[in-house]
């Protein structure tokens, strides 16, 4: 029970997450990645200012109630935000040029890049979350790739986009420790959100016309409010209690949410290869935790 209960943030922020393709693919038809990214990051950072207030009191105020506080969070809120701009950036990029089901499975690959960065980091995990690793893999083959796997422009930005969000995990993993959950996500998002407009101020791109802005404005919301300001929440406040490796394993069920969301909202069909792929990633979670219960 206590292993659901440390899951079960994770849980809802992969539910949020495989709900939310529909609207980031949608977005991309009006927008630009800099400024889609950087309208939801800041509009996500602006939702958790209430909740802040009114949750995060005790551990905001002791934050920053001294100078190394206030520094610490600052920093770690500039790496992490850097570091999910790239990743965002990535995943906005390879979604403009590779089918849905390729970017879910190649994004998904960081649950076997988390624990291959933490042996260079010198941790060890366990085989239980190997044989996960194995398992979730596997699955995500057979519920995202249906075209064949012939490697695009698009899909070496998913690639790039897999390694970066691997790097968001173990640092969120890191500073989680150190600064307050709460004001950590938030810093992120104002981070990632400012680092996201830097191309459009040197002129990479052009600047967004307000009626495309306007045109894909519930898109944006629901980024900014559930996709961005809670879920990423819930990612940090998960990451408190579970180790880097599962909290992978248990994020990659966002392709699992995304099937069966299309399965149940809109009707579509699953195949036997898609079912096993769900089945076969449900077990990899259940196995992962299986030295923790």
């Amino acid at each position: 029970m206590r292993a659901f209960l440390d899951t079960l943030p994770m849980l809802l922020a992969a539910l949020i997450w495989g709900t939310a393709f529909v609207a980031q693919r949608e977005g991309a038809a009006y927008l630009d990645a800099y400024t889609f990214n950087s309208i939801r990051n800041l509009l996500g950072a602006l939702v958790l200012v209430p909740v802040a207030a009114v949750i995060g009191r005790a551990g905001a105020a002791a934050q920053l109630a001294t100078r190394q506080g206030r520094r610490g969070l600052l920093g770690a809120g500039a790496v992490c935000g850097l570091v999910l701009a790239v990743a965002s950036l990535f995943q906005q990029l390879g979604l403009e040029e590779t089918s849905a089901g390729k970017a879910g499975f190649i994004t998904t690959l960081y649950i076997l890049l988390v624990p291959l960065l933490g042996l260079c980091l010198g941790r060890r995990p366990p085989w239980t979350l190997w044989a996960g690793v194995a398992l979730g893999v596997a699955g995500l083959f057979l519920l995202c790739v249906k075209e064949g796997f012939s490697i695009t422009r698009g899909d070496m930005m998913v690639v790039r986009c897999a390694f970066t969000f691997s790097l968001h995990i173990m640092l969120i993993d890191h500073f989680v420790r150190k600064v307050d959950a709460l004001l950590l996500s938030m810093t992120q998002f104002v981070f990632c959100g400012l680092f996201s407009l830097v191309p459009l101020a040197l002129g990479l791109a052009a600047p967004p016309a307000l009626s495309a802005i306007i045109a894909c404005k519930w898109q944006i919301l629901y980024m900014a409010v559930l996709s961005t300001g809670v879920a990423y929440t819930l990612q940090v406040v998960a990451q408190r209690r579970l180790d880097a490796g599962v909290a992978a394993l248990v994020m990659s069920l966002e392709s699992v949410f995304a099937a069966l969301s299309g399965w149940i909202i809109l009707g579509e069909r699953l195949s036997r290869r898609e079912l096993l792929g769900c089945a076969l990633v449900f077990a990899a979670t259940l196995v992962a935790q299986r030295k923790r219960r």
